[in-house]
């Protein structure tokens, strides 16, 4: 169900966290909100201007036939966050709104258009509540992962975190079918260091060590010790 701005402007009183900063005219189909001083402009309100599609190449919980009768709200930051955008408390912020607006839109999907995803909201909730409590950083809801032609795997959106995306592939003794979740704690460990600029290795919980390098411009590329 796509929201109209009455429906937003009614969130508030419905216990969201977040007000209304600034209130155009209906007919443009946006309004800025604010939450934790933070503001943020959301379009494709039902009174307006349809919003684009975002690009989606991996979908959560969702078949990709029903993405194309989708019609979308974007959540963007606000002007005086230009360039801010990647950093984690602004994605917190960006996260709770998602979470809220989902809720009171009935989405059927959010996507984290960095790491051309869509997911469940379901699937998304499960993964960034626990973060917005203290817990570990929410890889699969930011964070998409592939399998390239020789069964590495890949990530997309991690870019935006800190810098750089990874190959990773397994090592001689791996299983390979662990690939996966160690790509996972790869990111958790990636987020939380910073860039790759010289061999290291990682020390990753619950799938051991793996060996990460990297040249200037280019993917780090990993290998499961």
């Amino acid at each position: 169900m796509l929201p109209a701005l009455a429906d937003i402007l009614a969130g508030p009183e419905r216990g969201f966290g977040y007000s209304a900063s600034h209130v155009p005219d209906a007919s443009e189909g946006w309004v800025e909100l604010l939450a934790s001083g933070l503001t943020f402009d959301l379009h494709g309100l039902k009174d307006g201007p349809p919003a684009a599609a975002p690009p989606i190449a991996t979908a959560l919980g969702l078949a990709q036939p029903d993405l194309g009768e989708m019609r979308w709200l974007t959540l963007a930051p606000g002007p005086h966050l230009a360039g801010a955008g990647g950093l984690l408390p602004v994605i917190r912020v960006a996260a709770m709104l998602l979470t809220e607006l989902a809720q009171l839109s009935q989405a059927e999907g959010i996507s984290w258009i960095p790491a051309h995803l869509v997911l469940k909201p379901g699937l998304f909730r499960q993964a960034v509540l626990p973060w917005l409590e203290g817990g570990p950083f929410p890889a699969p809801a930011f964070v998409a992962m592939y399998r390239l032609d020789d069964g590495s795997m890949a990530s997309r959106g991690l870019n935006l975190l800190m810098g750089q995306e990874f190959i990773l592939k397994a090592g001689n003794s791996a299983d390979p079918s662990l690939l996966a979740r160690t790509a996972v704690r790869l990111v958790d460990w990636l987020v939380a260091h910073g860039p790759v600029l010289q061999p290291t290795r990682a020390i990753l919980a619950g799938t051991g060590a793996v060996s990460l390098e990297a040249e200037s411009g280019s993917p780090i590329l990993a290998r499961c010790d």
